[in-house]
Parts: C-alpha cells; structure tokens; sequence
C-alpha cells in the first residue's frame, strides 16, 4: 500500500525515535556499570553496555546528516579485524597493557575528531563549540601519548622506573602554557591550521613527559587518570559534534574514571598531584628496617620453608588468609591457587582471599583473576574488612604480593611508602610468602616482612608453588 504512511527511511530517521533510541542507549550503560560493580554480574553488565553502545551507534548513524556509509563500514571492519583477535588472545597478565592501549587509541581518535572537525568550521565556529573543540583536541592528544607510555611500561618496552628530564615541571608547564596559548589565538579569531597543529605537537610531548617519570608503583592510579582523561575529551568532541550519545558516554567514563582514580590515590596514601609529579616507584632498591646488609635466600635473617612443611601449616591451621599480588598474575597461578583454597576448604580450613585495591598493575587486576579462576566472590575481603581479621589469622600466605604487604608503609618513616595503607598480614601467626626472589617491588624497596621471624620463604613460581603445596595437602 502507498500513502498510508511515511517511507521507512523517513520513519528511522525521526529524530524523536533516534532521541528515544538514545535515552535506551544511556540507560543500558548505566545497567552495564552497575553491573560492572560485581564479578559475579559483571559479563551480564559489559553485554549490556556494549548493547547499548550498539544502539547509540545506530541510532548515530540513523541522522541524515551521516553520510559515506563505505568509508564508515571499512573503518568498522578494520576496527574489528584487529580488534577481535587481539581481545580474545590477550593473556590476563598483560590485561594492563590492553586496558591502557585501547584507552590511548580512544583518546587519539578523539584528538583527530578534532583536528578533522578545525578543518571542516575553518575557525569560524562559535565559541560554545569551538571551546570544547579545542579541550578535546588537548585532552585527547594528552591521553593517546601518555598511555602509549603506560603501555609501553607494562609492556617492558619502557623503563618501568622514573624516567626524568631536566628541569621537567618547568618544561610542562611551558607545554601546557603553549597549547593554552594558541588555543587562546584560534578562540580570538585566527583560522590558521599551524596553531592547532601545534596544540596537537605540544599536548603530544606534554603525555609523553607527564607519564614518563611516574613509576611501576603508581601504574594503576595512571591507567585510571588516563581513562577518565579520554571520556572527558570524548564529552567535549560530543558537545562540537552535537552528539548527544558521545558526551553521554564520555561523561560516563570520565565521572567513574576520576572516582576510581581518587579512590585509588586514597588508597596508597597519595595525591593526585603528586602521582602525575612521579618520580616514586621502580627505583633501585632501598633496605628496610629490618633488612641488613645483602638480600637472598642465604641471608641469615631469611627463613625459607618447603612445600611439604608449609603444606602441614596450612592443613591444621583454622583460618588462612591468601593475599595475591602481581607475582600470582605472572606466573598464571589463579587457578592452582584456587585449587590450593579448595583442598584446604576439603579439610575444613576457613579460607579467605585479601585484596588490595592497587595490588597487581590495573584496577580490579586481583579480582578479575581470582574471578577467572571461580574463586567465589564471598570469599574475596578488600583491604578496610580483612585488615581486622589478620590477628585471628593463623596462616596468611602471600604469593606473589610486595609493596602491599611491606610493614615498612607503617613502622618506617624515611620511607617512600610510609603511610600507604598495607595489607597488615604481619599481625597473622605466621607468614608465607611465596616469591621467584628477594628482589624488591615496583617501589624499589625491600620487605620487611620477609625478615620478620615468623615468616617462612618459599622461593619458586608461584604456579609450581601452589601445585607442589596442593598436592601435598591433598596427600596428608
């Protein structure tokens, strides 16, 4: 039937039902965060917000203003070419690095949006959209090249200590002033492409200077500010590209980006401003209170267990307390750790998991592993529950876990993490900790719970470790 009513293309491109299709969007993101909050709803939460992505994208595409449709299909098929496969095939260890890369390429694309978008208004927009133009071609350039550092640091392909240059909040400060500087020039009037080019450059050197002397220690808390960085700079390319989806989203992202990262900050006892400072973490090693003149096995302070003695301790102990760290992450020990509590709960041992909010190298890293692995979620405590639970702890066994555990952070004031709030696992009966070596954490200090007299080394993979005690568990 004709004239019955309007073209299926007038129909979809109704911009009330593209408004409605966006308010479906926002409430499926805020659905997908909330069930983010949970590991045990967190697949249900990502499906829901990548369906809601899904939508808005959609619904974007839906406007009449949306053309060259080939040259969109070919970028999501690139995008998704190499997006994919790289997801699937990550391994969890190097999650980090993933995080930080895929966040980098968001902020790039952003600065480009806006750099494309210069070149389109020719300056001569006004300035409620040239503004956030202009901020999201700053912020986004900031955020691509600060975390191709951070990935580059997890990675291994940047020094994971601080890296400074001279003078280098002067240098900056300069970066900073000239990318305000000539955005000033272009909100005056100028239309020169030279000015915007050279907000892009100095942002770009401003990342990469920003990140480089921020150490291994502070990774976590970086990733977070780099994050919530992209979702700002994506609200703001949203409010120039009248988008309401991408300022939506990018608000999103941002609000839960710098809550995370003040959080996070709180948690080690630090400024933000002084994390994007640097200059704390990776460094060479610095002894402890307790820590004598050499550090190893041999040292005569050290006491190191077998897998057969520490087996024996843990069976016949009422309450142990697993607390995980970046060594469990490396060695892929989740899952014999997993089996370890199993055997252990077979013979009536509480078992509990601590976990440490900056432990590992990315917010959430231990639970995300733990989670992998089927540890149930109730027997996961973050740090404020646990803490009190540690003098009624028989056995807490460390495995892989460092600057979260030092007692340093509490009893040593020159040093570098004194006050940072630890996982008080010295207070337990007794300790084991399970490390490759004595080599020092992302801080670059030695532990002075591995010289405490009621610890117990037991040197090794944390994989093989765990396998080698589950097994003699499950033989006694």
């Amino acid at each position: 039937m004709t004239g019955s009513g309007p073209p299926l293309a007038v129909f979809l491109q109704d911009p009330d039902l593209i408004a409605g299709a966006y308010v479906v969007a926002f409430v499926l993101f805020i659905l997908g965060m909330r069930g983010l909050s949970h590991p045990g709803t967190a697949r249900r939460g990502n499906a829901i917000a990548a369906a809601g992505m899904a939508l808005a994208v959609g619904a974007t595409l839906l406007q009449r203003e949306v053309g060259d449709y080939w040259l969109i299909a070919l970028g999501v098929a690139i995008g998704t070419a190499v997006g994919v496969p790289a997801a699937r095939s990550v391994k969890m260890t190097a999650m980090p690095q993933m995080v930080a890369l895929f966040n980098g390429v968001g902020g790039g694309a952003v600065a480009l949006i806006a750099w494309a978008e210069f070149r389109r208004l020719g300056g001569s927009a006004e300035l409620e959209l040239m503004i956030p133009l202009l901020f999201s071609a700053i912020v986004g350039s900031v955020s691509f090249w600060g975390s191709g550092i951070a990935f580059g640091k997890l990675q291994g392909i940047v020094s994971g200590r601080p890296v400074k240059v001279p003078g280098q909040q002067a240098l900056n400060a300069a970066l900073l002033a000239t990318a305000v500087a000539c955005a000033a020039a272009i909100t005056a009037g100028s239309e020169s492409e030279g000015l915007f080019i050279a907000i892009l450059l100095s942002a770009a050197l401003l990342g990469n200077l920003v990140v480089l002397p921020i150490g291994g220690a502070d990774m976590p808390v970086v990733i977070s500010l780099l994050n919530a960085l992209t979702g700002l700079s994506a609200a703001a390319a949203g409010m120039t590209l009248d988008n309401t989806a991408l300022i939506v989203a990018g608000m999103l992202v941002g609000a839960s980006g710098s809550i995370l990262t003040n959080l996070m900050a709180k948690a080690m006892n630090r400024s933000i401003p002084a994390i994007v400072a640097g200059g704390f973490g990776g460094g060479a090693a610095t002894a402890g209170s307790g820590s004598g003149a050499s550090s190893g096995p041999t040292h005569p302070a050290v006491r190191s267990t077998t897998a057969a003695d520490a087996a024996i301790q843990l069976a016949y102990a009422r309450l142990v307390v697993i607390v995980p760290g970046y060594g469990m992450a490396v060695a892929q020990a989740q899952h014999a750790v997993r089996e370890l509590a199993d055997e252990l709960g077979k013979r009536g041992v509480e078992v509990k998991f601590a976990i440490h909010p900056v432990a590992g190298r990315m917010p959430g890293h231990m639970n995300v592993l733990l989670a992998e692995a089927d540890v149930p979620y109730e027997q996961l405590e973050e740090m404020d529950e646990i803490n009190p639970e540690f003098s009624r702890t028989d056995v807490a066994l460390v495995i892989g876990a460092n600057d979260v555990t030092n007692p340093a952070a509490r009893n040593t004031p020159e040093s570098p993490i004194y006050g940072m709030p630890i996982l008080e696992v010295d207070r337990s009966a007794s300790v084991i900790v399970v490390k490759r070596s004595m080599n020092p954490g992302f801080a670059g200090i030695e532990n002075e719970l591995y010289y405490d007299p009621k610890t117990a080394m037991l040197f090794g993979d944390a994989k093989a470790a765990a396998m080698e005690v589950a097994a003699e568990v499950r033989g006694l």
